[in-house]
């Protein structure tokens, strides 16, 4: 089977696609014959050796993946050949074929392609534990989202309107501020043209957002904290800005705020079922239409550095996917 190979930590162009020994799953796992995945922030990490945790050399990056089940390890019962599932496998995605343990397999509802199940699993459950979980946002409060144009932020919308709120996107382009409309925002604010604590305080009446949704970091981080609401919260989810922000510990003290850090990957194992069950619910806003994946770019594994390099020039809107049956 083929698959992206990373020989060595740096820049994602030195990825190469390799034929490799078809996968076999261990006992309690599945073999998933991939029909895509999703392209994370994650993955350019792991490449550039700068996650929490380094995989040995060479390993196949890709977190996310969709497909049939393929073959069957030894004791796995809950699960048949020929089922659709998506799962996230920490590494080895951008493959034909990928491993999981089968209690952490997710069933593809019978309408729901491949590709967008592929894009679910991470974004989504990202700002669904940040937004619902972490923040405990309420209906009518309002929810302001940074970086809202990418694949977790844009969830973070959906999710948001879901939950009841009222919603402010921030995107650095009028196309990437259009597609957040598209989606349900209620407010849009273009920080790239617009100051933004200024534009946050026209767009909340002088009250502040009740919750705020970083995944960029960088610049935006201090104007968007001291525009928060009193006792707001202020959920850090990553930094795709390439910037950790320093903050003066003053300013959620004097509005008495919380930061509340969120580290998805972290929760998602060590507490499986909770992760299942909100998984469940996802999927059950996917089926009524509440939640609509974007996904605005498909790319063969040949390509895979350019579907990376894509995401690291934040040139990207929604979700980008990895299709090993594209010809490359």
């Amino acid at each position: 089977m083929r698959a992206v190979r990373c020989h060595a930590w740096g820049p994602c162009d030195a990825l190469v696609v390799e034929e490799l020994p078809a996968l076999r799953p261990q006992a309690g796992e599945v073999l998933i014959e991939v029909d895509a995945a999703s392209v994370n922030f994650t993955d350019l990490l792991f490449i550039e050796g700068k996650y929490q945790t380094k995989p040995a050399l060479p390993f196949t990056p890709g977190s996310e993946v969709a497909g049939t089940v393929g073959a069957l390890g030894q004791g796995v019962t809950n699960v048949r050949v020929g089922t659709r599932v998506a799962a996230f496998v920490d590494l080895g995605g951008f493959a034909e074929q990928a491993v999981c343990p089968a209690e952490k397999l997710i069933p593809i509802p019978p309408d729901v392609d491949a590709e967008v199940a592929a894009v679910f699993t991470m974004a989504y459950s990202t700002a669904y534990h940040a937004v619902v979980e972490r923040g405990r946002l309420q209906a009518g409060e309002t929810l302001l989202v940074l970086g809202a144009a990418g694949g977790v932020g844009l969830a973070a919308v959906e999710i948001g309107k879901a939950v009841g709120a009222r919603v402010i996107a921030t995107a650095s382009s009028d196309a990437k501020l259009a597609v957040c409309k598209a989606h349900g925002a209620d407010a849009l604010i273009d920080y790239a043209k617009q100051d933004l604590r200024a534009a946050i305080k026209q767009a909340t009446g002088g009250k502040g957002p009740d919750m705020i949704f970083d995944p960029v970091g960088g610049d935006c981080t201090e104007p968007a904290l001291r525009s928060l609401a009193r006792r707001g919260r202020y959920l850090v989810i990553g930094f795709a800005s390439g910037q950790i922000p320093k903050i003066a510990l003053n300013l959620p003290l004097l509005k008495e705020a919380s930061v509340i850090g969120v580290y998805w990957g972290e929760f998602a194992g060590p507490e499986l079922q909770p992760n299942m069950a909100a998984m469940a619910r996802l999927l059950g806003w996917l089926c009524e239409g509440k939640l609509k994946p974007l996904i605005s770019a498909r790319y063969p594994l040949s390509q895979v550095p350019k579907a990376l390099a894509a995401l690291a020039s934040r040139s990207a809107t929604g979700k980008i996917v990895v299709v090993p049956s594209l010809p490359h």
